[in-house]
């Protein structure tokens, strides 16, 4: 019988139209074969149905959302919501939060309002459900500058960073670590490409990313994590509407900071580097050949020598 010493990475699973059961099998034979956990990005929607389908064909794996948006339905309904998923999968569903971005709700007519008070409100609402919920799951709270990790460590169990910076986050693990909160988790939903072709990769990534950079908030996080002078220079072609200069910006140490590319040797110790400074990695798949249900079947290739059989 085969055997490791080696962390799985958790798996990000997206449920879109037309796949959403072939994601469901992929997610079970991600159980079968010893990875940590899997995380449902809340974006397009409908990630607490897929967590519901989740409680009833995985058995043993944590699952999350990564994150729900918090405008998307009244508290009282995600309470009651993740009482049930909590209750049926035996404890190991856990919430995430967050407030997406002012764009994504823009686009779908919804007014948003000041991100740390909102959340800090959202999560009391949550927790005065009471006996409607019943038991509530953990909650995790999506982070990326200092203010909502404080929010995250005063009323949450985790936090969940997307993108973050790998060279910046050990000053945010030190933050977590001075708080006192051995338990709290972390973790980080990092863009993955496996292609020994970096350039073929980092392409990937850069249309990934090619969002999140028009994004304020994203941007200060990135000047804070020591890119200054990449996001403003960002700021001054979206300005200038050069959406071709934006791409030039967009440098492949910046890339490789905040995304994972490589062989697949090199894709698995750049996960190990991640669980070595304290955070839990999720593998966010996307692949220069085919899409998702391809891009995890190439991690799962990647890791094939660490199933137990």
């Amino acid at each position: 019988m085969m055997t490791t010493t080696r962390q799985m990475p958790a798996l990000s699973v997206t449920g879109t139209p037309t796949k959403r059961s072939t994601i469901l099998e992929l997610a079970t034979e991600a159980e079968r074969r010893g990875f940590t956990g899997l995380a449902s990005p809340g974006i397009a929607g409908g990630n607490l149905a897929l967590c519901t389908s989740l409680a009833h064909v995985t058995s043993t794996i944590s699952f999350w959302t990564s994150i729900y948006p918090l405008y998307y339905a009244h508290p009282f309904e995600v309470a009651v919501t993740s009482g049930h998923i909590h209750e049926v999968s035996g404890g190991r569903f856990r919430l995430g939060l967050g407030v997406s971005h002012e764009r994504a709700m823009s686009r779908l007519g919804i007014d948003t309002g000041k991100p740390l008070h909102d959340t800090a409100q959202y999560v009391a609402s949550i927790r005065d459900a009471g006996r409607a919920a019943g038991e509530l799951p953990p909650i995790y709270l999506a982070t990326l500058r200092d203010k909502m990790l404080d929010l995250a460590l005063e009323v949450a169990e985790g936090a969940i960073w997307a993108n973050a910076s790998r060279s910046y986050m050990p000053k945010q693990v030190e933050r977590v670590a001075a708080a006192g909160r051995p338990d709290f988790f972390v973790a980080n939903m990092i863009p993955t490409v496996i292609d020994a072709d970096l350039g073929a990769a980092r392409a990937i990534h850069r249309r990934t990313l090619a969002t999140y950079v028009t994004l304020p908030n994203y941007r200060n996080y990135w000047k804070q994590a020591g890119y200054l002078e990449e996001m403003e220079g960002i700021e001054a072609a979206i300005a200038a509407g050069d959406r071709e200069r934006v791409d030039q910006l967009m440098t492949d140490a910046w890339i490789d900071d905040c995304t994972i590319s490589g062989s697949a040797e090199s894709v698995r110790d750049q996960l190990d580097e991640w669980l070595a400074l304290g955070v839990q990695p999720i593998a966010v798949m996307s692949s220069t050949t085919g899409g998702q249900a391809v891009a995890i079947r190439e991690l799962f290739a990647a890791y094939a020598d660490q199933v137990r059989p």
